[in-house]
């Protein structure tokens, strides 16, 4: 099959068309070519997707199958479907569960309530003033996308994804964290967590190409609660820890951020998002995705993160010193 990954030189991208490449296939990247080279054996062909004829470069080829990595740009998406949309045979669009617009309840499927679309392009400083904008593009997307290529479209609403090439320390923070030992500060909270590796994800699109999968499907491996999952990372490492619980009011007290950023604890979801890490992963189990064990994603996100260097300055997560001061506060 001949691919087009829209993108390829980060991440999801870039781990979608190494894992096409692997299987034998022609695989074509459409990006700036700034973010990092895209994997041996890939043609890269330089776009610039923020202009209306940035796709002129790739004019009069054809692809068996087109991936769509678009992370916040539904003007992107609108340029993409344009161009390839009619001739390309199949499509998948890489969307998240933030699209959803009730985290604080029960998910049902997908078919849950949608955030209102946004037919913007997204910038950095739009998604920290505006944190529902995300996900609201992403509707604007997938609506475009279902719009334009209809039954031949696959709307993988991902989750939280790690593993090499993870840029947000989320769940690379903690197995690096547990390796050190000794007391570690984790919320004392009963909720679940989800996450797939995105080597897992990646072998599902490429499936999904190769076998004309479509719909719309929560791309996510199984729900469980996060202490039991700090637990088992801390049991596949070998680690030598002591989990110090605490409390949400406590933490927020000390000024601990949920989820992500400086100073948080990741993978910690406020009230508010309970259950935006609880999907229903049966359905996209039994299209075909399998996830990979624990150890061999702890392994994964491990590697990645000594690559990137255990002593720098994180996105997410407590320093040792912020970590210390909040032990000593207890």
């Amino acid at each position: 099959m001949r691919f087009l990954v829209l993108g390829g030189t980060r991440f999801v991208g870039r781990t979608v068309a190494a894992e096409a490449l692997r299987r034998g296939h022609e695989v074509v990247c459409a990006a700036r070519g700034e973010s990092g080279p895209v994997p041996e054996g890939a043609r890269l062909v330089k776009v610039d997707r923020d202009v209306e004829d940035g796709l002129a470069p790739l004019a009069g080829e054809r692809f068996d199958a087109v991936v769509d990595v678009a992370p916040i740009s539904y003007e992107w998406v609108r340029r993409a479907l344009a161009a390839f949309g009619e001739q390309a045979g199949h499509w998948t669009f890489v969307s998240s569960i933030s699209a959803y617009a009730n985290p604080g309840i029960p998910p049902t499927g997908t078919g849950d309530p949608l955030l209102p679309p946004r037919q913007e392009h997204g910038t950095r400083e739009l998604l920290t003033t505006d944190p529902d904008a995300y996900g609201s593009i992403k509707v604007a997307s997938e609506n475009a996308v279902t719009a334009t290529v209809g039954d031949k479209a696959l709307i993988a609403r991902a989750g939280l994804i790690t593993g090499p090439g993870d840029e947000f320390d989320r769940f690379g923070y903690w197995p690096q964290r547990l390796t050190r030992g000794g007391r570690v500060v984790v919320p004392d909270i009963d909720r679940l967590v989800q996450y797939i590796d995105v080597r897992d994800l990646a072998a599902w699109l490429v499936d999904a190409a190769e076998h004309g999968t479509t719909g719309t499907y929560d791309a996510i491996g199984p729900a469980q609660p996060l202490l039991d999952l700090l637990s088992e990372m801390a049991d596949v490492l070998g680690a030598d820890v002591e989990f110090v619980r605490v409390s949400e009011a406590k933490l927020h007290e000390l000024g601990v951020k949920p989820w992500m950023g400086p100073k948080s604890l990741p993978l910690w979801l406020p009230e508010s998002h309970r259950y935006m890490t609880a999907r229903d992963a049966a359905p996209t189990l039994a299209s075909g995705l399998t996830p990979r064990s624990l150890a061999d994603a702890v392994a994964g996100a491990l590697d990645h993160e000594r690559t990137l260097g255990l002593d720098r300055e994180r996105k997410s997560g407590l320093t040792a010193e912020e970590e210390a001061e909040i032990l000593a506060a207890l």
